[in-house]
Formats: structure tokens, sequence, C-alpha cells
């Protein structure tokens, strides 16, 4: 059948036994007999969340038995933001909470684990226990102690979640990029933390090839001066450590690790850094962004059991690298006391098949992907459903881009009929989503079901009016706690004010576009720096993607709106075609035809171009930002890390699509100026 699928449509309804037993229900009921509080349904479940803030973080805290040394003072000391703070007066620990799991049932699975030429690996709850307190206790015998900093760059494996773990167990803080990033891209990170511990590995897997990182493990030792233990982690057996690194991984689980109940685990004050996640880096050096404890636990168990609706029975594979928060939110799924599946590789090798047998083979009850990689999935014409046996599978997650009405209708089309699709929008400012899921609602073509609870988040025109039905900006305007505590080196916090709350003083802009219906639905339009303004008209990318993609003949495409001396505009659309097609007229007629059609004529570019390939981040973003610096004249070098891309070499094309604008395209100053 083709896709023909209307923005909005409905196309599925959970059954009355899946909103009887959603963690999600279990929590109205609970507010209902403990609290006194019953709603008539999410919305105004969320209203209340969000306009009686304290009262509903309180409520977050008891449902989900938070562990403290002492007793928290107030939930929210103001909603000034920046600056508010979070239940002054407690001390926890966020692996602790991880770990009580352990208690429930040591023999459950609590990791599977596979790299694309090896078998699938479990570690049950007891054995992870046991490895973090090795790790941990290691670590302090090692003088390393609270607020000092252990920067990983190992890949999706059980090693790192381990020393994550152990990091945050001690009350250390925990940093990480991934080996596929270059030297530099590594020490751009690590360097503003001053770490003390670093481990590397000796290499990783991908896209059938074993690549080794001693070289580069050297180089990233030597870029960092504090370093004082360097640990050399075997993943692929391949070279052994310099003598440089003097511990290996066997030396930080030791011989006899201590028992639980020996154990200590550090509870650090509200406003001590867990962790630090860095934005992409793909236009400027990345920002550190510093989360509490707190903050990250609450979010966290919010996310996970109420939102993605996880319990101990479930098991969560969500394809990720240890660069994108993403893998954060998989090692906090622990929370909930069930199960998470690491995979390290390619998603496509050694067949596009690899992440849905493996979902089959651990019998994966939440999947989690990108929408990019199920469009790849379908163009390449695998239908999972008839590849492999889904049963157990009840949830779709999708995060990292927007998600169009037709990837919705493939996935009910060809992975099953009765799935949730659960798609998610938030960011690494907080490691958690300001819309997504509700397990009880229904899911509509395109659309995410709701806004989290305790998100006051609302779509607003440039001069703050609230829209509904229109797409505006995508603001918060009360505080939330996985919020950051502050961007690393910014002594006074002004980078952060200028970051996030300079367009609307005191409310967060988060950099994104965003329509919401009156049902509450909400639908990202992409990014609200890469807008697409036609003579005063604002224009999401995400809706000339939805429909020049539709076209048989385009595999990918990219937009950008270059604004011109004068008031002018010049807005090229460049198509990455199918193999053995070619861009001439009459494919550029269909194009606009297409787009004049079912979107409007200020959705038609000025000029369309072809190109080899769109350049992506590696969390798979496209990157219209720097192709509209590059193309206004700034040097790739300036506007992209490539150790933060999919395929740097992409970028080539447009410098010399740049070099060769004509005069009426000529790049103006004040957009040089702006971008700047």
């Amino acid at each position: 059948m083709p896709d023909a699928v209307a923005e909005g449509e409905l196309l599925w309804t959970p059954s009355r036994e899946r909103i009887a037993a959603a963690p999600l229900t279990r929590y109205m009921r609970w507010l209902d007999e403990k609290r006194g509080r019953g709603f008539s349904g999410y919305d105004e479940m969320w209203r209340w969340s969000t306009t009686d803030v304290e009262s509903f973080w309180a409520s977050v805290w008891d449902y989900f038995d938070i562990m403290s040394d002492s007793p928290y003072g107030r939930v929210l000391s103001g909603h000034d933001m920046p600056g508010a703070t979070w239940f002054d007066g407690a001390r926890v620990n966020f692996a602790e909470h991880v770990l009580r799991n352990e208690s429930t049932d040591g023999d459950r699975p609590a990791l599977h684990f596979q790299s694309e030429d090896g078998p699938i690996g479990t570690l049950s709850w007891r054995e992870l226990g046991r490895q973090v307190r090795a790790v941990a206790t290691s670590l302090r015998e090692r003088g390393i102690e609270p607020g000092d900093r252990v920067a990983s760059y190992l890949p999706n494996v059980p090693h790192a979640v381990i020393a994550m773990l152990a990091t945050a167990a001690i009350g250390a803080v925990w940093c990480s990029a991934p080996p596929e990033f270059g030297v530099r891209s590594a020490l751009d990170r690590f360097q503003q933390l001053e770490p003390k511990v670093l481990l590397v590995p000796d290499g990783y897997r991908f896209g059938g090839s074993a690549h080794f990182r001693g070289a580069e493990a050297q180089q990233i030792l030597d870029g960092l001066t504090t370093v004082q233990h360097a640990v050399w982690v075997p993943i692929i057996g391949q070279g052994s450590a310099g003598p440089a690194f003097g511990l290996s991984w066997s030396d930080l689980l030791g011989d006899n690790p201590p028992d639980a109940r020996e154990f200590r685990y550090e509870r650090v004050a509200h406003d001590a850094a867990l962790w630090v996640l860095f934005s992409s880096g793909t236009t400027g050096p990345p920002k550190a962004i510093v989360h509490s404890h707190i903050g990250i636990l609450m979010e966290l168990l919010k996310l996970a059991h109420l939102h993605t609706g996880l319990t101990p029975e479930s098991t969560t594979l969500f394809y990720t690298t240890t660069g994108w928060m993403m893998w954060n939110f998989l090692v906090g799924c622990l929370l909930t006391g069930g199960s998470i599946v690491l995979y390290d590789g390619s998603p496509t090798h050694p067949s596009p098949e690899v992440l849905w047998r493996l979902a089959e083979r651990v019998s994966a009850t939440c999947l989690g992907l990108s929408p990019s990689y199920l469009m790849s999935v379908k163009k390449l014409g695998l239908v999972p459903q008839d590849a492999v046996d889904l049963t157990r599978l009840q949830t779709l997650l999708l995060s990292g881009s927007p998600c169009t009405p037709e990837t919705y209708d493939w996935v009910y089309r060809n992975v099953k009929h009765d799935l949730w699709v659960d798609s998610v929008a938030g960011g690494t400012e907080l490691c958690g989503a300001f819309l997504g899921g509700a397990e009880t609602l229904p899911v509509y073509a395109g659309e995410m079901q709701a806004r989290m609870l305790g998100m006051d988040v609302h779509s607003w025109s440039d001069d703050g009016r609230e829209l509904i039905g229109e797409v505006g900006e995508l603001v918060c305007a009360t505080p939330s706690p996985s919020m950051p505590l502050r961007l690393w080196g910014d002594a006074d916090g002004a980078l952060y004010r200028e970051t996030y709350f300079s367009t609307f003083p005191g409310v967060w802009r988060h950099g994104d576009f965003l329509k919401l219906n009156e049902r509450g639905g909400c639908y990202i339009y992409g990014r609200s720096d890469a807008t697409l303004n036609r003579h005063g008209v604002r224009i999401g990318t995400a809706e000339i993607y939805r429909t020049v993609e539709q076209i048989e003949e385009v595999a990918d495409s990219l937009v950008v709106c270059l604004e011109l001396s004068g008031g002018r505009y010049f807005m090229p659309l460049f198509v990455q075609l199918q193999p053995g097609v070619r861009l001439d007229d009459a494919l550029r007629d269909r194009v606009v035809t297409r787009l004049r059609h079912d979107c409007s004529p200020r959705h038609v570019p000025d000029r369309i171009y072809e190109v080899e390939q769109i350049p992506y981040t590696l969390t798979g973003k496209k990157m219209e930002v720097p192709v509209r610096r590059i193309l206004a004249g700034r040097p790739p070098s300036q506007v992209a890390s490539r150790d933060a891309m999919r395929n740097p070499d992409s970028l080539h094309h447009f410098v010399r699509f740049a070099d060769g604008l004509s005069d009426d395209e000529s790049r103006s100053v004040s957009t040089a100026r702006k971008d700047g």
C-alpha cells in the first residue's frame, strides 16, 4: 500500500488492559489515594503538575521513595530562572538508587550486551552490583574524591556502565566521549574538566572492522595533564597498553570487592554534580552541561517509569553511542529494575536486520531508534515484522529528530500493528524530555502525545504570545529539576543566561519550533535556529523534508535560507538522489509542484541542487546551521567538528558551492555577522 496518511490521523489506541496496567495509571491512583488528588485525565494532571510545581515534585519524591541522609528543607527555592534550586538540604546518590534493585532478585539480568562479531552476553543484577562496588572501591583507594572528574573514551559496552555507576557511587563526576571521536574532539571536551582518571579502550568495532585506538588514547592522555590514573580497557583484544597506562580494567575490579552491606555510597548535596554532558560541538566548542544527582534522579525516575512505561519486567534496547544523552537515559532505565541492552557496532552491519534480530533474541519490550534510521530501513525495503519475531515488543521509542506522519504510518504497517509509538523531544541540556509519551493516550500520525509532567512547555510567538495550532518557539515557563546546575567554566553564568534566557528573560527558550493543538498533541518542526524565513513567514525545515523525501527518486534532502542584503532571501534545496537517478528539469518540476501543492508557494526553494551526501551529526541530526554558515562564508573548521559528524567529507560540496555562488546569490555581511 502507498504511504498516505494525514498529520494528526488516529493510528493506535491503547487497550483497557494496557491503560489499567500502565505505570502512569498506577501513579494516578496513588495520587488519588495518598494525596486526595483525582484527575479526569492526563491533561488535567499535567496542568496540576505545572501550576503546583512543588506538590508535583514532592509527590515524585515520595512515590519513588527517595533515600536521603537528611530531609529536604523545601522542594523549590523559587521560580526564577536561572537560579532555582531543588530539594535544598537533601543528600542522595544516583547509583545507590539504581543498585537498590539488586536486592529484589540478584539473579535477574541487568545488562544484555553484544558487539558486531560476538555473542550476546548477560550481566545479572548481583554481578553488576559487585563490579560497580569493586571499581568504586578501587577509585577510592587511589585517592579519587567527591567532585573529582572521571573521563571515559569507552564505547557502548558494560565497562562504561559499570565505570559510570562506580564514579557516581563515590560522588565523583562522570564525563564521556565515544571512541569514534578524534583526539581533538575528545580533548575539546575533557580538557575543560581536568579529569583525574581517564578510561580508554584498545579499540571499537564498526561496520565489520576493528578500529584500534591505541595511538589516539596516548595522544588524549598526553593532552590531559591532570590525569593521575590512566586505565586501559581491552575491548577488541588488539595491541597492548603503552607504559603511560599504569592500570588495566582488571586492576580496577580487584580481587576482593566489598559486600553490598559494607559498601558506603557517597550521598551528596542537592547541588553536587553527577555528570557533565556536552553539546554537539557542530557549531562551536562544545558546551559542558553540568547535571546534579537529585535533578537527574527525579527526571529519569519520572521519564522511565511514567512516560516510557518501564517496569521490572521490561527489557529496553536503545541504539546509541556513549556520546549521546540517550546513553545516559538508557543507563537511567535501570532505575526501574528492568534490563537494558547495549549494542556496540553499526546498526546495519552485518545486515539491516541486526538491531531487530537483537531485539528478538533478548525479547525486548521497548526498542529505541531514531526516525532517520527508520527511514533508512524503509528505503532498504526491510519489513521487520516479516524478518523477526517481535511478539514481546510493546513500545517503539523514537528520538533524535522530528518524526513525520509517514514514519508513524510505516511503523504500524511494517513493524507491528499493536504498538505504542512513543516519540520524544528534549535535549542534552535536560538529559530528559519536554515532550513525549503517555501510555494511556492514543497515538496520532506525526504527533507527540503530550507535554511531559512537570514541564511547563508552551509555543510562543516572537512577542511572547501563546500559540495553539500555529508554529512558535518551544519555551518552558517554570523550572524543572534536571535543568543544568551550570555550564562548566561559566563562572558568572553569563553563557548560560545568553544561551537559554536571552530571548525571553526568565523563560527557557529551547531552540525548537513547536506546534501544539487543542487536544495537547505536540509537533516539532526542527530547530528554530535553522529557521527558513521567507518574507517574514517562518517555515520549519521538517515540513519541506516530509514532502520532498516522499518523492521516490529522492534519498535525502537539506534546505537552508540565506538572508541577503536589501531584505532579500535565497533558499536553496539540496537533494541526495537514489543510485542511478540524476537531477533533471522534470524532477525539479515534480519537487516544486509537490511543495507548492502539499505545503505552500513559500515552501518552494529558489533553486534545487544535487549533492552526493547530506551532512549529519553522529547522533543523526541534519547539519542545517553549519551548512548555512558555510554558505555565509565561514570556513568549515569554524562551524563543524569533523569528529562530531557521521560523514565529514559531505561538507566539501557545500564549500565548493559557496565559492561558486553568483553575485545574485551572494552572502550578506549581516548574515555572517549574525551567525558569528
